[in-house]
């Protein structure tokens, strides 16, 4: 029935990791489906400082009723049935702007907080 971009599923980062999909199927008849997906307990980690992507979701919509499922399983639908899975989004890659600028500011209003910590220079 769906076939989408998951939009703001990917990591914050320097550059964010790319949006998951959303797919919804209905079921015409009864049937039975497998789903074998990965990455719905922690999301796809992110590089050099990205944010983690999303973690993605697997749901059997029956009537008015939602019920997540696990990342691997087997399911038997009546028809009219629905399966809404939803795939996790990307690690983002390098910090972010806003966030690389404050880390920087911390680490200098720590070395003004302590200067005798600071380590010899060497020459």
């Amino acid at each position: 029935v769906t076939y989408a971009i998951r939009r703001g599923s990917g990591g914050a980062g320097r550059r964010r990791g790319g949006d998951g999909l959303v797919r919804h199927v209905r079921a015409l008849a009864p049937c039975r489906a497998a789903i074998l997906s990965e990455r719905r307990v922690y999301g796809p980690y992110g590089l050099r400082g990205g944010e983690a992507g999303e973690v993605g979701r697997n749901y059997l919509v029956r009537g008015d009723e939602q019920h997540e499922l696990p990342g691997k399983v087997l399911v038997d639908l009546f028809a009219g049935d629905e399966l809404r899975i939803e795939s996790p989004g990307g690690g983002g890659w390098g910090r972010s702007a806003g966030r690389a600028s404050r880390a920087r500011a911390s680490a200098k209003e720590m070395r003004r907080a302590a200067p005798a910590a600071r380590p010899p220079k060497h020459r």
